[in-house]
């Protein structure tokens, strides 16, 4: 009786690990699949980034869950013990795979430019602006070239290759003056 109660409790754990490792796989083959709902958001206000309660994490955790619970029943331990040994190893692998992941996303790097970035920065004319018209320059912002459609602040013709400062914005047009 005691051996068939302890093959139950280890076979139960052993489901729990598989069923965690079929849905780790499965989420990392299609993707999040409660990440696209508002199933998997975060409560805690970090503003981005992976969540606790994401789908792989938290399979990480039934998965680690059900391993350490196999092997304390395979220690000879209690379900208890076990039960503890299993939540222990789940919240250990499941914060590993969190700072992994948000180690990852630190890592990560836009290529995002607001328009009113460029207001103060010397650009280069790369479509001549005719007198009255609109041209093209060109700025660098970090690692980042943007063009823009650019007019002269002053009733001037501006040649290409020029070197201009951005004086003004007026929608998605930028207003130059020749750079001193």
């Amino acid at each position: 009786m005691i051996l068939l109660a302890s093959t139950s409790s280890f076979v139960t754990f052993l489901a729990i690990a598989v069923f965690g490792f079929i849905f780790v796989v499965a989420s990392s083959i299609l993707g999040d699949v409660f990440d696209h709902g508002d199933f998997g958001h975060d409560a805690d206000g970090h503003g981005g980034g992976p969540s606790l309660f994401s789908s792989r994490i938290l399979s990480v955790f039934v998965t680690a869950f059900g391993a350490f619970g196999a092997i304390g029943i395979h220690l000879g331990y209690g379900v208890g013990v076990s039960t503890a040994m299993g939540f222990g190893g789940g919240v250990l692998f499941a914060g590993v795979i969190y700072a992994f992941a948000s180690f990852l996303y630190s890592q990560q790097a836009s290529s995002h430019v607001r328009t009113s970035d460029l207001v103060g920065n010397t650009a280069q004319v790369s479509v001549a602006i005719p007198k009255g018209g609109v041209g093209q320059v060109r700025c660098t912002l970090g690692d980042t070239v943007v063009e823009k459609v650019a007019r002269a602040s002053s009733d001037q013709e501006i040649p290409v290759n020029t070197l201009v400062k951005i004086q003004n914005l007026v929608g998605d047009v930028v207003v130059v003056d020749r750079a001193e």
